[in-house]
């Protein structure tokens, strides 16, 4: 799946790429059809500034193409700490002292999520450390039909995605019968060198085991799949294209690649001295290249965009690319009903801002936030998904999942502040939507007002 030889040619040949071949690739792109991996060397070897100009300019017109202006947004959900691996970037790893072990109660889970729902989100990505208290994987169904299970005055979790360890087949199937939206996972580096000296014990040591992961997910029947990179570890131009082999591999064996592409950095984390001192640190620009590369690379790929990055950081990657973003993110078991960050988090966040504030900022720019789950309950997953997007058909349905939705989170969630500047910005939007979307948005945000909620086309 990975071939390390045919990565390191690619990216010899595309040492010192040629402006006029640069031109073309960025040119191609703009046909929304994809790159491969030697037309993605070539960008990632640009330098001049003129090159990445007009590489950003791109990636901005490709997602605004596809996706209109819009951000879908989430917030993890932390239920454990616990783990049986030794992973030297990760604050989990099984002999950091330092940090206090958790695993949440059914009971703790469930005020975890009402805390979530009273900040005004609507899904989750549930996430656990690679070890289970008793119950072992039953714990995470257990978790997962808890999060659904509750109910406040405005509103539910109306979509849980999760981030959890490589499963057997047969586990994936008990996964997806527990009505999840996307299972995601990543392999951290693709090097295998690399990932034997940062995975130094526990099941995650073996490398093949969890590449595999998403075969057996999408062998038992889950076909939203989400893949992704801890950059740092090592040279991130070999993990782009490893990221691509990656892709292809599954747009190959299953007839479609990966529903999100994360792109989390190293951050400090407490009691993992490698996190700190990235061993291959990616630099901003080069890591705004990267996020406009992929965007141009595989174009209805979505991208997630965490918030391990600084506010400022994640503004300027909306225009080039990012289509999912995080907020009011915690990373410690119980970190939103008990409203703290303990020495149990995962890794030291960039952008502290509470959802309020991350909503307003977003619409301030121009992006109306978007909390749909539409397109997984009406069954638009996988290649269905696809076969609407790549014509451009799925903006009809996003757009106005995305004002309808933000109308909801506006009236019962929203401070005076967020509430004009939102008001405001759904006007602007459906004025410039084509008629179909437009009706379709007038017709949904009409019903919200109107007091029916969890609407969608």
């Amino acid at each position: 799946m990975i071939n390390e030889a045919q990565i390191a040619e690619t990216l010899e040949r595309a040492a010192r790429p040629d402006a006029g071949r640069i031109e073309e690739i960025i040119a191609k792109s703009l046909e929304m059809k994809g790159l491969d991996s030697e037309e993605v060397a070539m960008l990632m070897g640009i330098s001049d500034p003129g090159q990445i100009s007009a590489l950003f300019d791109a990636a901005q017109h490709v997602k605004d193409e596809i996706y209109g202006r819009r951000l879908v947004v989430f917030a993890p959900l932390y239920v454990s700490n616990l783990c049986a691996n030794e992973c030297l970037y990760c604050a989990f790893r099984v002999k950091n002292k330092a940090i206090v072990r958790r695993a949440l109660t059914q009971e703790e889970i469930a005020h975890e999520t009402g805390a979530l729902i009273d900040q005004g989100h609507k899904r989750v990505l549930l996430v656990a450390g690679e070890a289970y208290p008793k119950q072992g994987f039953q714990y995470i169904l257990d978790a997962i039909e808890t999060v659904y299970s509750v109910k406040h005055e405005k509103g539910d979790i109306r979509r849980v995605n999760v981030n959890v360890a490589p499963l057997s087949v047969e586990d994936f199937k008990r996964l997806k019968a527990a009505n999840i939206g996307t299972y995601q996972i990543f392999q951290e580096t693709y090097h295998r060198e690399t990932y034997a000296k940062v995975h130094t014990s526990g099941q995650k040591r073996d490398y093949d085991w969890r590449l595999s992961a998403i075969d057996r997910a999408m062998e038992a029947g889950i076909d939203d799949v989400g893949i992704g990179v801890l950059f740092g570890l090592t040279d991130w131009r070999f993990e782009t294209l490893a990221l691509m082999q990656h892709i292809k591999h599954l747009e190959d064996t299953f007839g479609v690649g990966p529903h999100t592409l994360s792109v989390p950095r190293l951050e400090p984390a407490t009691g993992a001295d490698l996190a700190s001192h990235p061993p291959q640190p990616l630099s901003d620009i080069d890591f705004r290249k990267l996020v406009a590369i992929l965007r141009l690379a595989v174009p209805y790929t979505g991208i997630i965009m965490s918030t391990r990055e600084t506010p400022g950081m994640r503004k300027e990657t909306f225009a080039l690319g990012v289509s999912q973003i995080s907020a009011g993110s915690r990373t410690n078991p119980g970190g939103y009903a008990e409203d703290e960050e303990m020495d149990a988090s995962q890794f030291s966040l960039g952008d502290h801002r509470p959802l309020d504030e991350v909503i307003r900022n977003v619409a301030e720019l121009g992006y109306i936030p978007s909390f749909c789950t539409g397109c997984y309950r009406l069954g638009r997953t996988g290649a269905d998904f696809m076969d609407l997007a790549k014509p451009g058909d799925i903006k009809a349905h996003c757009g106005p999942n995305a004002v309808s939705t933000f109308q909801e989170y506006l009236m019962d969630f929203a401070s005076p502040e967020t509430l004009k500047v939102g008001e405001d910005l759904i006007e602007r939007t459906i004025a410039t939507m084509n008629p179909i979307a437009a009706e379709r948005s007038k017709t949904l945000r009409s019903q919200v007002i109107n007091g029916k909620h969890d609407v969608y086309c």
